[in-house]
């Protein structure tokens, strides 16, 4: 954060600099420098400023990601593994359904749900989708518990990597559905980890 103010700080003083130089060379006889040289000039003056709020941007994505796929421990010892696997699903803007109902809990566009799923104590999920959600390796173990589940839609989910299809061989007992398409990070020998399920 303190590279981050001191580059914002550097930025200022410089701006300030080239607003006198402006005023300066405004008022003398030289001709200005074509649009595309000052901005060149401009561009250079600041390529490493530009580059450090970039890898900033970055990180806090990064950090981001990782938050909402934390573990939902607290929430396992006080509703039980099955409301905190709900609970995570939902945070993740997924739905799912339990075992013997026919109704799906789903996050709405805001991410606002219904908390009607916490009258479902102990009842596993039976079908998940976390289809275009943030959901990673480390998020999977919100879910490692339900070993009930039979459908899980991971469609154009980002950060599904190999290091997640191979974690999926808890549910090779279970898994009877599985949906991966459009997931960037997926390659060929990743798929080799599903001959797991069976």
């Amino acid at each position: 954060m303190a590279a981050l103010f001191s580059s914002l700080h550097r930025c200022c003083q410089r701006l300030a600099l080239l607003r006198v130089a402006r005023q300066l060379s405004s008022s003398s006889s030289v001709s200005r420098p074509p649009l595309h040289r000052r901005l060149l000039r401009f561009l250079t003056q600041r390529f490493y400023d530009v580059e450090e709020l970039l890898e900033w941007s970055v990180r806090m994505k990064k950090e981001g990601i990782q938050k909402k796929n934390a573990y939902y421990g607290f929430t396992e010892q006080f509703y039980g593994s099955d409301i905190a696997a709900g609970h995570f699903v939902l945070n993740m803007r997924g739905g799912f359904r339990y075992t013997g109902q026919t109704d799906w809990f789903r996050a709405n566009q805001r991410g606002k749900f219904n908390w009607d799923f916490l009258t479902y104590k102990d009842t596993p999920l039976e079908e998940v989708d976390m289809s275009y959600t943030v959901i990673n390796y480390r998020g999977l173990d919100n879910l490692v518990g339900q070993q009930s589940l039979k459908t899980l839609s991971l469609r154009g989910c980002p950060e599904v990597d190999d290091w997640f299809l191979g974690r999926l061989h808890v549910f090779q007992n279970c898994l009877e559905e599985l949906d991966i398409s459009h997931c960037p990070q997926i390659t060929t020998g990743g798929l080799a980890a599903l001959r797991n399920l069976k």
